[in-house]
């Protein structure tokens, strides 16, 4: 069953956690890229865990909406493929949202859904944890210092490789965020060794090469669309 939306559909002051690592096993996460496409040279790994609180922060209007949700996705980073400002492409392995029609939505792009998960992100004093559950039980925590402070307006483009029809398809997503004045990570824990995840945990001591906090972040979900290689997708 698939939605009645269209690209790109707009989501507008997401509270986001986003991190770039170092895994603990580099060969098992070659192993989830496609062949036709390379895994970075550190074999690094994404995740984002964030949350949409109000179903009037989408563009999403009429029969149906994404609502509230809230998602974690994660992957591996790609060689060959960086955007014009040196930010790599990313391949989608694990995707857990709480709306389903956001996640017919990303099927329909070629996202690799999977059942539904729910993600809190809770900021206590100035420590953040995201907890990201999966089948009722949590399956990624990350902890996290965190100072809003002033925050610091960034701006780009993520670039996403997907498959649709045995076709590589990069999908550009526009952001504009808000980044806390402070961040450190503390702990990214991994929490269940028979869940698919566990494939992408870090490497001991953690090793985490990116990452920010962003209490309001706006992005298009996809923007400019096509088949790698395309004008879109070049």
């Amino acid at each position: 069953m698939g939605t009645s939306l269209h690209p790109p559909q707009l989501i507008t002051n997401s509270r986001t956690l986003y991190l770039v690592w170092v895994p603990a096993d580099p060969d098992a996460v070659a192993t989830l890229v496609p062949e036709g496409l390379t895994p970075a040279g550190d074999r690094s790994c994404y995740i984002n865990q964030y949350v949409v609180d109000g179903p009037d922060q989408t563009s999403a209007v009429g029969a149906e909406t994404f609502g509230s949700y809230s998602l974690t996705y994660l992957g591996a980073n790609l060689s060959g493929l960086d955007t014009e400002a040196g930010v790599p492409g990313r391949w989608w392995t694990h995707y857990y949202n709480s709306s389903d029609v956001m996640t017919r939505y990303a099927r329909e792009h070629g996202v690799p859904t999977g059942e539904s998960g729910r993600t809190v992100l809770a900021l206590d004093d100035d420590v953040l944890v995201a907890t990201t559950h999966v089948g009722g039980r949590p399956v990624i925590r990350t902890t996290a210092r965190v100072r809003v402070g002033t925050p610091q307006r960034v701006a780009g483009q993520l670039r996403y490789i997907t498959r649709r029809d045995e076709e590589f398809v990069s999908g550009r997503y526009p952001y504009v965020a808000d980044v806390a004045e402070e961040f450190e990570v503390l702990s990214m824990e991994f929490l269940a060794p028979d869940h698919p995840t566990y494939l992408l945990r870090p490497a001991d001591p953690l090793t985490v090469t990116f990452g920010f906090y962003a209490p309001s972040m706006t992005f298009c979900y996809p923007g400019g669309e096509g088949p790698l290689g395309s004008e879109h997708g070049s």
